[in-house]
């Protein structure tokens, strides 16, 4: 049996040996989403600034939606509650599409987005996640990096 075990170390490699990874390269190329895309779809990936230009975009057409709905209905307040009801549904959709990409950017999947409804650090968390840390510099499982 002895026998046996020498002749099976001599044939094998060094145990001591560091291992060898064989690791594809991955690509960083970079691919480029329409203002549709940003918007409105649930699929590929938007890098920091692309996020905060997108929120930013959303903030200032609520205001400037609210200022004109009140002009338009001369200040009924019960017509500027539907009236911006209906108007906050595309909102709220464009608000997870471009928080979902963000979400992708980072190598996670678009279903941390419900971290915001944890109170109090779920805003926090997916504030410092989707605005302030940056996504994978090379493609990952959700696609390749996007450039604005």
């Amino acid at each position: 049996m002895l026998q046996h075990i020498s002749k099976e170390m001599t044939v094998s490699e060094n145990v001591y040996q560091a291992p060898e990874a064989n690791l594809a390269t991955a690509s960083t190329e970079t691919t480029t989403l329409s203002i549709k895309e940003i918007l409105f779809s649930f699929k590929g990936r938007i890098p920091r600034k692309t996020y905060w230009y997108s929120a930013l975009g959303m903030i200032l057409a609520s205001f400037v939606l609210m200022f004109l709905v009140a002009l338009l209905t001369g200040g009924n307040e019960s017509a500027i509650s539907v009236i911006m009801l209906i108007l906050y549904i595309p909102l709220i959709w464009v608000s997870l599409a471009i928080q979902v990409k963000r979400w992708h950017d980072r190598n996670k999947s678009g279903w941390w987005v419900l971290i915001s409804f944890v109170p109090l650090i779920g805003p926090i968390w997916a504030l410092i996640e989707n605005g302030f840390l940056a996504g994978d510099e090379a493609e990952n499982r959700f696609g390749q990096p996007t450039s604005l």
